[in-house]
């Protein structure tokens, strides 16, 4: 039986998304519409050429129009959060284009701003078309894994989920140099905790909503560590005294108590002058009930820098199908089919 075959296009092409449009080139079930870019230096360049695969025959552009035209079925919207425009969403949508997305404020429709929610519902409505936000974190951390190991529980009192992640080798100068080398004393926590509370918080949120356990309030603190030592990297030089690591926690609280925990770590360097628990890259995960868990799932050590961004790239490039077969509309985790990775 021949399979469905789908037209997709790539937006945007940093570290994940560079990643993502060789995923859309090599899979077996996809054919490579078009490609956006942000910067001028890739304008006009072959896809193949920017990935480092062989040449594809279609060129880069900056321009939105040029991809609408190019009919895809599905685009892979990955831009920096500075580069986001809900306009844009909106025209692809129109269009007939599904979009899969690493934009995090999409995770729980519920926690939209009315006026953007009703724009991006009536785009799918007009286009036939559905939205869905993905990644490791949030995304498989904070949902998909939660709710398959929540299948064992009768009882479920609280769900603690810890990230690790160290930054050292990741190919991201621009979120290293945001987040690592500053003085601490000039680090605003609130600010960050607040901004990740928000992000993490709609995932959450959503994971409440699909175990019918939805949440009251939530809450993010914040706290950096200082490295004792300078740290010589690729991209950066982070001084001696300077931020080696940021510890943060977002707790979802239900009728008092805190019922979701995410707590992520990321660190740049291990040698820090806080007692901190600095585990290898991945997730830790503790879950409380009547049948009680505690799962280590930790990445790959050797040659992370290289292969990272397929953690956050192929998740958004194996959903597509089902965002593209999905009733119109916001989609999240709990209303799609599980992600199925397909290789032949």
């Amino acid at each position: 039986m021949d399979r469905k075959r789908y037209r997709v296009a790539q937006w945007a092409t940093g570290h994940t998304g560079m990643r993502s449009l060789r995923g859309i080139i090599q899979h077996p079930d996809y054919e490579l519409a078009g490609v956006y870019v942000y910067s001028e230096a890739k304008a006009g360049c072959d896809a193949g050429d920017l990935c480092g695969l062989a040449t594809t025959g279609i060129i880069a552009t900056r321009s939105i129009d040029d991809i609408i035209a190019a009919r895809p079925d599905c685009v892979i919207y990955m831009p920096m959060s500075d580069g986001a425009r809900i306009d844009d969403i909106c025209r692809l949508l129109a269009s007939g284009a599904n979009i899969v997305t690493v934009m995090t404020e999409f995770h729980h429709p519920g926690s939209l701003d009315p006026e953007t929610r009703g724009r991006i519902e009536e785009a799918c409505r007009r286009g036939g078309t559905s939205l869905y936000a993905t990644g490791p974190s949030p995304g498989f951390s904070t949902e998909i894994m939660p709710l398959a190991f929540s299948a064992l529980q009768r009882r479920l009192d609280r769900i603690k989920i810890c990230e690790f992640a160290d930054m050292a080798t990741r190919k991201s100068p621009e979120m290293i140099a945001k987040m690592f080398g500053a003085d601490p004393a000039e680090m605003d926590f609130a600010a960050v905790a607040e901004r990740l509370g928000r992000d993490m918080g709609m995932s959450l949120r959503l994971l409440a909503d699909a175990l019918g356990m939805p949440l009251d309030e939530v809450t993010a603190t914040g706290a950096v560590a200082a490295a004792t030592r300078t740290v010589t990297l690729d991209t950066a030089t982070i001084p001696a005294g300077s931020v080696g690591a940021w510890r943060f926690e977002v707790t979802g609280w239900r009728e008092g108590k805190a019922f979701l925990m995410f707590c992520p770590t990321w660190y740049i360097t291990r040698d820090i002058d806080q007692r901190w628990d600095l585990r290898d890259t991945g997730w830790h995960v503790v879950i409380e009930g009547d049948a009680p868990l505690e799962i280590d799932v930790r990445l790959a050590t050797e040659n992370y820098g290289s292969i990272s961004a397929s953690y956050n790239a192929n998740i958004c490039v194996n959903a597509v199908a089902n965002v593209c077969e999905a009733p119109p509309g916001i989609r999240t985790t709990a209303d799609l089919p599980p992600i199925i990775a397909r290789f032949g």
